[in-house]
Formats: structure tokens, sequence, C-alpha cells
């Protein structure tokens, strides 16, 4: 079977910086052990990324929901170290994909971005892949939003949610929710 890991922000301010998901360090830390353990079971793996303006809509300090956080060309934004080497070391290509780049737009799926959409779809075409194991950050939002969009273009069929490496704010629950309303695998 031909498979893609997708992977939604693995990054820094998500981990321990300014919006802070509980338990991800542990999650992104035992991620970057599995990625080295299924070493060429993937035919690709894609990281997504908030890449935002710093002026962006969905920040507190703009009247949005959210503290600042992954902001362009900032540390915050950087994709957790300890995920760099097993990504870039073990088969597969590696493709870098950002949302939430307009300064008046929220994205919390990465198929919002229609770039970034168009580039999955040239990777699953391209590769034959038969289903998409999804993780990241943080599970009750992103990775939720992720998994709802990529249902309705894809079918419950192609994604199987990886939770070990899910972690939510809400402690897991509107994912297991998804998860089960959308016949998910897991």
């Amino acid at each position: 079977m031909k498979k893609l890991l997708l992977i939604v922000d693995p990054q820094v301010d998500f981990i321990y910086g300014s919006l802070p998901v509980p338990h991800a360090t542990e999650a992104m830390d035992l991620l970057a052990d599995y990625i080295k353990q299924k070493d060429g079971e993937y035919v690709a793996k894609i990281v997504t990324t908030d890449w935002h303006p710093y002026h962006h809509c969905s920040f507190r300090e703009n009247h949005g929901q959210w503290p600042m956080h992954c902001v362009q060309y900032s540390v915050g934004a950087a994709i957790y170290s300890a995920l760099l080497k097993p990504l870039y070391t073990t088969e597969g290509e590696v493709f870098v994909l950002r949302k939430g780049v307009d300064v008046d737009t929220e994205e919390y799926s990465i198929f919002k971005n229609t770039e970034a959409a168009e580039k999955i779809h040239e990777v699953v075409i391209a590769n034959g892949i038969e289903r998409i194991d999804l993780c990241g950050l943080a599970g009750d939002v992103c990775v939720t939003n992720t998994l709802e969009d990529g249902v309705a273009i894809y079918g419950a069929s192609m994604f199987h949610v990886l939770t070990d490496y899910a972690p939510s704010l809400d402690g897991g629950k509107k994912l297991e929710k998804t998860i089960a309303e959308l016949s998910v695998s897991k």
C-alpha cells in the first residue's frame, strides 16, 4: 500500500512557544521515533505549517481568538527540530506546505489553502497514494479541520489518524468525535 504521512503544524509555538498544546513535546518526540521506525513505509511526507504575517487576523492583538503564533520567519514558526533529521533521512520526499499566509484569512485546514491543496493532490496522484496517515498539532483544531476537509475530497477510507501523535487542547474529545462521525480508521 502506498502511503503518505501528513503532519499538521509541528511547530515550536505549538510545542513550547506562545500557544503550547499539552503533551506536544512528548508526542512529537514519539513521532520522530515513529518516522525512523517506519523508514520506507511512506512514499512521501508532507508537513504543514502556519505561516502568519505579523498582523494576522487570528491574533488576539487583532481581535482574533489566539495569542500571536507562528509569525513568518520567527523561531516560533520553525518546525520542531527533533523531527527534521527523521523526516529528511528516511525514504520518501518531504514537502513543507504553508497555510494562514494572508493577513485576513484563517486556514485551520491545509486544504483551505488552494496552492497547498493542489500540491497535495499532485503528490497523491503522482505517487498513487492509497492511504494518508494524519497527525500533528493541535488535534482538536487544525488536525480535525484538515481531516474533515480531506475526507470531503478523498473519502474516509483514504485517511488513518495517528492519534498518539495528535495531542489536543481539549484532551482529544473533538478529534475522537470527528473520527467516529466520519468513520475514519485510527
